[in-house]
């Protein structure tokens, strides 16, 4: 049985978000050659000054992964930005950095962490007012009002199994858990009788969720309930008032939902005053490789 999650961020600005998340840990990655050297300095390379500052900053990324905070791996994490120094600055006695597709590449990474540094700023910065916070609150609250089930359900493949299995605890309502371990297709809840525990019927898809709110408690379905997932024999076993959480509890929340929102608008807007010429297509692909023209001209669009 699969269960829809709530969408709080919108999936656009949630990406741009973690591109500058992920932006911000490869510019702490990278010491600079120009790093103030009247900070502190966890070592020097060739010159190049490795500060405390960005090995904190370092640490405490890994840490998130599980990496302890100790001697032993500091000089790791220092050893390996050496390196990256060292091969750095081979590669501009070399010249590389004035390779075009090389500055290309520094430009892009240029734009990309100005960018996502906005998006961190506004989102530091963003207020949201009370006025607003109230409203979102109460369209949150209408979809979590009333009740939530605890419920079994077994799943199977045809309508005819489901009635099957209908029959079987028409016969016997205790058989329900032994038919759900043996017959029912859902490994989430199979293993435990078929029991989903206790659930927001908004949460389910549709068909299930709507079936469930027209139960009685200890009754189960008389037909079967079809969803995209298959067919459903579902038994209610409690209803309760759902409790739905203060605006204390989801301020935090709510209040970065909104920024989100404002911020996506605002991006929109700057978009829409923007003047943008495309005025050349993107390089084609060799003849043999070559797309259909409805094939081309959706590219072209990207």
């Amino acid at each position: 049985m699969s269960i829809k999650s709530r969408v709080v961020l919108g999936s656009a600005i949630a990406l741009f978000a973690l591109s500058a998340c992920n932006d911000k840990d490869k510019a702490a990655s990278a010491p600079s050659a120009a790093a103030d050297t009247k900070e502190a300095v966890a070592a020097t390379v060739n010159g190049t000054p490795i500060s405390k500052k960005q090995l904190d900053q370092i640490m405490q990324q890994q840490a998130g992964q599980g990496m302890p905070d100790n001697p032993e791996t500091r000089k790791m994490v220092i050893d390996n930005l050496a390196m990256q120094i060292i091969v750095a600055q081979e590669a501009e006695k070399k010249g590389l950095d004035k390779v075009a597709d090389v500055k290309e590449q520094l430009e892009m990474a240029r734009l990309s962490i100005m960018a996502n540094s906005f998006v961190r700023d506004y989102m530091k910065t963003a207020t949201v007012t009370d006025e607003a916070l109230k409203a979102e609150y109460d369209k949150f609250k209408a979809t979590q009002g009333g009740n939530e089930y605890k419920a079994r359900h077994i799943l199977v493949g045809t309508e005819a199994e489901a009635k099957d299995i209908i029959a079987k605890i028409s016969k016997d309502p205790k058989a329900f858990e032994a038919l759900a371990k043996s017959k029912s297709k859902d490994p989430g809840s199979k293993d435990k009788g078929g029991d989903l525990g206790w659930f927001n019927p908004h949460n389910m898809v549709p068909e299930f969720g709507n079936a469930v709110a027209k139960l009685e408690k200890g009754k189960f379905t008389a037909e079967p309930v079809k969803s995209q997932f298959g067919y459903h024999v579902i038994m209610l076993d409690d209803t309760r008032p759902l409790a739905v959480p203060s605006l204390e509890e989801v301020k935090a929340g709510l209040t970065q939902q909104l920024q989100q929102q404002n911020l996506k608008k605002m991006l929109d807007d700057m978009k829409a005053k923007a003047k943008i010429d495309i005025t050349a297509a993107p390089a084609s692909a060799p003849a043999a490789a070559t797309p259909a023209p409805a094939a081309a001209d959706a590219a072209a669009s990207k």
